[in-house]
């Protein structure tokens, strides 16, 4: 492991939460007329777009556009992928912009429907589910691994499992001892040799003894505050001290290797806030934890080497340091250096993952892995602390400003409030919760008038009847579309506008 550090025990994590909030690059496409005001699209927070120019060698121009169209096609993948069903085969952005989708599947007769607006159909020999599963079986003999062969992804670009080692004979008896299906897997020789990264900030450092890490989301679990890290960084019963060394949490629970996760309870001398310093005079705001696809640009904190972006490369990553192996993590070609473990990685507004290790520096350019914080959050029963507040559905959506009902039939849509919009002159959070009957799959998304069309900038998309969203956005005129993907029935719309 790398990492500069005085006792046994201990590493530096980084604090971060970020928030961009941005419309769509264009709209829905919804007929339903907006009003004709046209309002200026929120700008992401001080430090983004240069980070972006810098490390993405793109223009700020490219970086805005960059920004709405991964917003935007993100939804569009989401409608697709639920039609493609076990077809799926994996999605990715391309282009210095984003501006192009492609969405494969192994199902030849359906790629005529995926083509659209920014959307490109490739037709592969197997799907999402057969490239997992493969690599599953590489997982499951993990123990077996050579040190040669420390990394394995399921990389949809070239519909195969890669296995990435510097030894290619040892890592093809592996995967043939693995009883992976070999057609599936690829084999790539690499130098990398990832480890995890120690004494990181992201935002505000905190300190195990005399090692120095840095937080990386805030959290609460019940009422109790604190905050999500990397597992290397510290174990169950270690005690924190905050930046200004005085005495701030506990570690409740940590898990490495196999995972690399930890939360830290703090003390009432601290307040969790959802905020993360972005090195460039400021606080930024997460406003959520929606997964960034492959291709999607993303930003790290890190205390070592600052602010710096790249895009996501793989989902479901295996990596193993000399500890063990890490599995479910996120590939970037994010750069990062010793100390920069546990720190934050976002895209846009969204909270993503604790920086867990990886490869190489910011001179030369790396690879680096993260633990993605929505299993952080479900393995521990943790609420992200977001600016919306984070708080769970209520019951029967109660509690919020206006509560409007509706019925719906299976692909209808309907538009709210009472088939029109409302305007909001400040700054602040939109949220709604979407109660509709047991055994459906209701949706729900917010929509924001860009000057000629409805574009959406939040969603809730699962596979159940009941959604919730929260966003934070500048003024503007704003509706809920409420979709009945599958099933029928009456159901309960409540919101709450700035």
């Amino acid at each position: 492991m790398l990492g500069r550090r005085t006792v046994t025990t201990g590493c530096a994590l980084a604090v971060s939460v970020l928030t961009f909030v941005a419309a769509p690059a264009f709209a829905d496409r919804d007929t339903a007329t907006g009003p004709g005001t046209t309002s200026a699209a929120q700008q992401p927070p001080p430090g983004m777009i240069d980070a972006m120019q810098r490390d993405l060698g793109i223009t700020a121009e490219q970086a805005q556009a960059r920004l709405l169209n991964e917003s935007r096609l993100s939804g569009v993948e989401t409608k697709i992928k639920k039609s493609l069903g076990t077809g799926y085969a994996g999605s990715w952005l391309s282009g210095p912009t984003s501006s192009t989708l492609t969405v494969a599947t192994s199902d030849a007769a359906s790629a005529s429907a995926i083509t659209g607006t920014g959307v490109v159909a490739k037709v592969v020999g197997k799907s999402l589910a057969q490239l997992e599963a493969a690599k599953e079986a590489l997982d499951k003999a993990s123990a077996q691994a050579p040190k040669s062969t420390p990394v394995w992804y399921v990389d949809v670009r070239s519909n195969s499992v890669v296995v990435l080692t510097s030894q290619p004979a040892e890592a093809q008896a592996f995967v043939a001892a693995s009883g992976a299906d070999a057609t599936a897997v690829r084999v790539e020789t690499s130098a990398e040799a990832p480890q995890p990264y120690y004494d990181v900030r992201g935002g505000d450092a905190y300190y195990i003894g005399g090692s120095r890490c840095s937080v990386g989301f805030s959290v609460t679990r019940g009422s109790t505050p604190g905050f999500v890290t990397a597992g290397h960084c510290g174990n169950a019963g270690n005690s924190t001290t905050g930046f200004n060394r005085v005495a701030q949490g506990t570690f409740q629970g940590s898990s490495f290797p196999t995972n690399d996760y930890a939360w830290v309870a703090v003390n009432s001398n601290w307040v969790a806030q959802p905020w993360v310093n972005n090195y460039a005079g400021g606080n930024v705001t997460v406003s959520g934890s929606t997964v960034a696809g492959v291709g999607s640009s993303i930003c790290r904190s890190g205390s070592t080497t600052g602010w710096h972006c790249g895009t996501v490369q793989q989902l479901n990553t295996s990596v193993t340091y000399s500890q063990g192996t890490i599995y479910e993590v996120t590939r970037t070609n994010v750069c990062a250096e010793p100390g920069d473990s546990g720190g934050s990685f976002i895209s846009g507004s969204q909270a993503q993952g604790v920086t867990s290790g990886g490869s190489g520096n910011c001179s030369s350019g790396g690879t680096t892995y993260f633990q993605p914080v929505n299993e952080i959050l479900s393995v521990y029963g943790l609420t992200l602390k977001t600016s919306g507040g984070g708080e769970p559905p209520p019951t029967g959506c109660s509690g919020y400003q206006q509560t409007l009902t509706g019925s719906l039939s299976s692909g209808a849509s309907a538009y709210q409030p009472n088939n029109s919009y409302y305007q909001t002159t400040v700054t602040g959070t939109h949220r709604g919760c979407l109660d509709a009957p047991s055994g459906t799959d209701f949706d729900l998304y917010l929509q924001r008038w860009n000057g000629s069309a409805w574009a959406n900038v939040a969603s809730g998309t699962t596979s159940g009847p009941d959604e919730t969203v929260s966003y934070s956005g500048a003024a503007g005129y704003y509706r809920y579309r409420v979709h009945a993907y599958s099933g029928s029935g009456s159901y309960t719309l409540g919101l709450s506008r700035p």
